[in-house]
Parts: C-alpha cells; structure tokens; sequence
C-alpha cells in the first residue's frame, strides 16, 4: 500500500460521508454515527501516520493557547467582517429533532467527532501529509514543520475553501501551520485544534449557534 493512503483515506472518507450528510440532512445524526465509527476505525487500522505525533508536555500550553486564540478569531471576525460563505452546514439542533437517550448519545458522539477525532485526522491530512506532499512529493524524507512557503500557502488556501466560513478557516490554518513551524510537533497542533474545536462546541451549546455545527 502506498505510504499517502494511509495519512488520506480518513480524510476521504469523512468528506464523502458529511456530503452525503448535506444530501440527506434528515438522517444526519445517524449518518453522522457511522461517520465517526469508520473514520475512527480507519485512523486505528492504517496506524503509519501515528509515528508523527510525538506528544511533549512543553508545547501543551502553547497549543492551549494558540487554541484559545483561533477560537476567538473564528467567532469573533466572522461576525464583525462581512463575507459570503461557501455552501452551507446542516445546522442541526439536536433539542429540536431528537429526544430520549438518542440524544445524549448523539451529543457524546459529537463532541467526540468534533474535540477528538477531527482534529487528529485533520491535523495528519493536512500538516503532517499535504504540507510535506506539496513541498516534496516524497513527503516522508522531510521531517514534520519542513515545508515550503508555496506549500504553506496552498495547503492553507484548500483548507479554507473546505469550509464554509472559508476566510477565519484559512487565518485558522495560517496559525496551526506556523505553530507547527515552530515547534515542529503534531502533537502541538492536534492539542490546539482540539481546543478550538472544544471551545467552539461549548459556544454552540451555550448560544445556540448552530450554524457553525
């Protein structure tokens, strides 16, 4: 198997299943269900990507904070600057469509999918793969935080139009790409996505803003 299918085949296949999602968004938090379980089985099976992450407790507060920061910029510029989006999410309230134990189980599935899961295929996809790809197609000869700026800047350009709110989602993987530069750690990385995104679900409970569901 080629060494790429292992850091993109989860990535993949999350972005089939969310299409599917906007295809069919009355089954949304079942499909979103499978979604986790396979994605998740996926990044347990094809284990290459994992010798990336070297996890190290002196970037653990940095990338707390970095966190902490796109989180804000996410929230905040996309509500002071006016720019159209691309596409639309589901925007699905839980309390509205579901009841009983379902929900809870949807809202423990979500959160995991959301604080867990994502920011850890995300970050081997796009800063541990795609960075090195584009800078060198034998990406693994280079080390993890060596890339090119045409790199830099393509990588960041694609995860941004991937996302509706396309502008705060590229500044977002400006910051994420130039904390991995300088602490040359996934692991820094999938601890500051992981923030963002804990931070950003939390916000989404508590406001209501499901729109960035």
């Amino acid at each position: 198997m080629p060494p790429w299918v292992a850091y993109v085949a989860p990535m993949a296949t999350f972005m089939l299943i969310t299409t599917l999602e906007g295809l069919w968004p009355e089954a949304y938090p079942w499909l979103y269900g499978v979604k986790v379980i396979v994605v998740s089985t996926l990044l347990g099976v094809l284990a290459r990507p994992w010798q990336d992450v070297r996890p190290g407790g002196k970037v653990t507060v940095t990338a707390i904070a970095v966190g902490l920061i796109v989180f804000a910029e996410w929230i905040l510029l996309d509500q002071w600057i006016p720019y159209p989006p691309l596409g639309q999410r589901v925007g699905y309230n839980p309390f509205v469509s579901l009841t009983g134990w379902i929900l809870p189980v949807f809202l423990a599935f979500r959160f995991y999918g959301l604080v867990v899961m994502v920011p850890i295929m995300e970050e081997i996809f796009w800063r541990s793969f795609l960075l090195r790809y584009l800078s060198v197609p034998e990406f693994q000869k280079i080390p993890i935080g060596t890339f090119t700026w045409g790199a830099f800047a393509i990588s960041c350009v694609l995860f941004g139009l991937l996302h509706s709110e396309w502008l705060v989602a590229i500044i977002c993987a400006v910051i994420y790409t130039i904390l991995l530069k300088v602490t040359k750690s996934l692991y820094a990385c999938m601890i500051a996505h992981s923030t963002t995104n804990l931070a950003l679900g939390i916000y989404i409970l508590t406001n209501s803003a499901w729109q960035y569901w």
